[in-house]
């Protein structure tokens, strides 16, 4: 059963508020700025408004969401701290004296009610409406770009993520009482998981029976990161660790595994779209989608800036057939030719070779043609036959009985050469330069709001991370330029 709280519950200790709480206080200000009813509009669907235990309002679960993203807290920490931080429970609604919320909830709200919501379009296209509002967001140019999250599980086992949790743990458990090294469990040596879970709830046990360990400085959060890490594996066990979580390349020589979130911001550094994808879709194709998004919440683009990954044919006559101009240096290699779009040979620039529709990188190229001439030059790329001949999508690719599969690409066109010619203006070395805010921003959505890891084990949680972690530096971007304003 679902009851709305629309305003704060009264309290005969809610003065606290007024006295704690400054005027300028972040979480103060964010609750006047925005009205949180639309995401009790949004889930109210989600819940019976009649029958079963009354349900925790959708909007402080959402806001506990936020304080998890805004302050890069475990779930079990941000629960800890929500007892007893009054900033905390002001912008939560709640009085001052009332209980907070279990922290399994939080699990449950993620899973169970955001699941069939695409929350990311919803957040982004509210933000996007209060910065215009507000008159922080003025620019129609935007610039686009890729960013990575590594797998909660990596390509670590379930052991090897256990045991190096254990270990943070135990570092801080050291520094806080030497002497307990004595009475702590013996570290298994093997790879047994069985014999790991084991060793790992016994030295959760030892820590929790010695408070003044449990409470020094440092364990805490290490203990509920273990208890986390644990809950992962157990969830990985069932679900074969990150089902969804693929291996893309950082640079050539490197990969991660992992997903995507691939970025349209303005130049005054609002992200206005973002795609979600697993880890080896290349970056260019996703250039229309971003520019569709972002004129859905509210900015129709009059120029586009990106590295050379969004320098495809395609992407070319796109933006020409807009009428809006693209800033993305050429790279040969980039164009499709004539290929139909649902081929989806994809160029990826970090590893500086194609991807096939089924996935699989390209493990070398040449150059065909004759010499010192761009005309009639292509450049073939080359991929491993065994995997073609055990591939789902080999009909209609890969001949039986070849000996090779490649994959060509013309190096000019007649689009590219208008391109070069443009790439060669004052006009486009300047705007290009303007790329280095989102590659600013993708570190400030890694270091400081910890989006470089994701929070659980599939495709739906990494969304669900990047809805409210692009919210947060959207809103956080906001209240900044805002408070200058005012200032």
């Amino acid at each position: 059963m679902l009851k709305h709280q629309s305003e704060l519950t009264l309290s005969p200790y809610a003065a606290l508020y007024d006295i704690l709480i400054p005027e300028d206080n972040e979480l103060r200000r964010l609750n006047d700025l925005v009205d949180f009813s639309f995401i009790y509009q949004e889930l109210i669907d989600c819940y019976s408004m009649g029958e079963g235990r009354t349900a925790v309002d959708p909007v402080v679960m959402f806001k506990y969401l936020y304080l998890k993203v805004r302050y890069n807290l475990s779930d079990r920490d941000l629960v800890e701290r929500a007892k007893t931080d009054m900033a905390f429970k002001f912008f939560l609604g709640l009085a001052p004296e009332a209980d907070v919320i279990h922290p399994s909830l939080l699990t449950k709200f993620r899973r169970q009610r955001l699941k069939d919501m695409d929350l990311l379009q919803l957040l982004l296209r509210k933000t996007v409406e209060i910065a215009i509002d507000k008159g922080v967001l003025k620019s129609k140019a935007l610039i686009v770009d890729a960013t990575h999250t590594v797998s909660r599980f990596n390509i670590k086992s379930p052991v090897e993520s256990l045991r190096q949790a254990s270990k943070i743990l135990r570092k801080h458990i050291y520094q806080a009482k030497p002497a307990i090294r004595d009475i702590l469990p013996t570290k298994p040596t093997g790879s047994d998981l069985e014999e790991e879970q084991d060793y790992t709830k016994n030295l959760i046990d030892t820590v929790k029976a010695h408070p003044e360990v449990a409470v020094a400085h440092g364990v805490p959060e290490a203990l509920h990161s273990l208890e986390e890490v644990i809950d992962d594996v157990q969830s990985g066990i069932a679900h074969s660790k990150d089902k969804d979580a693929k291996i893309g390349h950082k640079t050539k020589d490197t990969s991660f595994l992992g997903y995507k979130t691939h970025l349209a911001m303005t130049t005054d550094r609002m992200i206005t779209a973002a795609v979600i994808t697993t880890g080896e879709k290349g970056d260019g194709r996703f250039l229309k989608n971003l520019v569709e998004l972002s004129r859905a919440n509210g900015v129709d683009p009059d120029s586009v800036r990106g590295d050379h990954a969004y320098s495809g044919k395609e992407n070319l006559e796109l933006a020409d057939k807009q009428n809006w101009k693209l800033y993305s240096r050429l790279t040969p290699t980039i164009s499709n030719g004539n290929r139909n779009a649902k081929d989806e040979w994809d160029y990826n620039k970090d590893a500086g070779m194609f991807i096939c529709p089924a996935g699989h990188t390209a493990i070398r190229k040449a150059r065909m043609g004759k010499k010192n001439q761009g005309i009639n030059q292509v450049l073939t790329y080359f991929f491993d036959v065994e995997k073609c001949q055990k591939c789902p999508l080999r009909d209609g690719c890969y001949k039986p009985g070849a000996k090779s599969k490649s994959y060509s690409v013309s190096l000019k066109s007649n689009i590219h050469q208008k391109q070069m010619a443009f790439e060669e203006t004052e006009e486009f070395k300047t705007e290009v330069k303007l790329r280095y805010r989102i590659e600013a921003k993708n570190a400030e959505l890694k270091i400081k709001h910890g989006y470089g890891k994701c929070w659980s084990n599939d495709i739906q949680a990494m969304t669900l991370q990047g809805a409210m972690t692009l919210f947060y530096a959207n809103m956080e971007r906001i209240l900044t330029q805002t408070a200058k304003k005012e200032g």
